[in-house]
């Protein structure tokens, strides 16, 4: 049978081919193309409210990986910050404090940011306050690191001067620990030469004829030679930052003017030049002219070995340097 459409004529109980016009053809093809879309449309929309557009679907889950990582970089963000606040609390209890520094003040760690929109880049998306709460954050924390790692470039530098100022301040005692100490600082009612009452401005030691003297910091001999205002044979030196050291009644000198000593160093043998009644030695420090009581710089707790062991370390860096 041929294709076709075909009917049965029950007058004479035969199949007949319909042949349709063009026009009908067409409805037919139209009607049949409505039907198909139609039902297209149906099933598309039940999908849709099923399971969702796959392109909503795809930007759903861009936007909950977003929010995982904005959720890692909030906790990254928080080390962070923990991080920088126990550094923080180093600078103002530990370093700044030893070091004789001013504390950086909160205002400058934690300037603020106001004025203008400085993130209206931001502006116009779905988590736009979101992003710039992170973007405030991050600004915050990359503020109070470049203030840490000035603050320890500054830290850095007045250690290595209050290094060097340790070295050069006059904080050993000039002899042997084991030896009687005289006369120190105060006023005496009668002066063991002259008789009369007059002021004592430094330390005595009670040591034998011939004993070594050492420079009590590092610096630079000023003066050497005898003195006829009653220092009999003398050294003086400048330490720097405003203190001076001097070694009285000597009876040799070991070092000349304009030498760069280091402590520990020998500067002469003790004696009793000038206006002495007897061997010992007169101590005397200075700062910036202000007669100093030395025995507030240096420790007197140490044992005659400890003491030596100390001198013989300092002598020997000395030698290297």
């Amino acid at each position: 049978m041929q294709n076709g459409k075909y009917i049965l004529d029950l007058n004479d109980l035969q199949y007949k081919r319909i042949i349709l016009s063009g026009r009908r053809r067409s409805l037919h093809l139209f009607l049949w193309f409505a039907g198909t879309v139609a039902v297209s449309v149906l099933y598309g929309t039940l999908f849709e409210r099923s399971f969702g557009a796959p392109k909503e679907q795809r930007l759903e889950q861009e936007v909950e990986n977003m929010k995982l990582q904005f959720s890692l970089l909030e906790r990254r963000l928080d080390n962070s910050l923990t991080v920088i606040n126990g550094l923080k609390l180093s600078d103002d209890i530990r370093y700044r404090p030893v070091l004789r520094m001013d504390i950086i003040p909160e205002s400058f760690r934690n300037p603020g940011f106001g004025g203008v929109d400085r993130f209206r880049d931001l502006n116009g998306y779905i988590n736009s306050g979101m992003m710039k709460e992170y973007r405030i954050r991050v600004e915050e924390i990359r503020n109070m690191v470049n203030v840490q790692e000035e603050s320890f470039r500054s830290i850095k530098e007045k250690a290595t001067e209050w290094i060097r100022e340790m070295e050069y301040l006059p904080m050993i005692s000039p002899v042997n620990v084991m030896y009687r100490r005289g006369d120190g600082l105060k006023f005496r009612e009668v002066h063991p030469v002259y008789g009369t009452p007059q002021w004592h401005h430094g330390q005595d030691f009670n040591v034998p004829y011939g004993t070594e003297v050492f420079a009590t910091g590092s610096g630079k001999v000023i003066e050497t030679g005898y003195n006829s205002g009653g220092f009999g044979n003398r050294v003086v030196i400048d330490h720097g930052y405003g203190f001076q050291s001097s070694y009285n009644h000597l009876s040799s000198i070991k070092v000349s003017e304009g030498m760069v000593i280091k402590r520990g160093d020998v500067v002469g043998l003790s004696g009793s030049s000038g206006t002495s009644s007897g061997p010992h030695l007169h101590y005397q420090i200075e700062l910036y002219g202000r007669v100093e009581n030395p025995l507030y710089y240096f420790n007197d707790d140490l044992t005659e070995d400890e003491y030596f062991e100390m001198i013989q370390t300092l002598s020997s860096k000395s030698k290297f340097r």
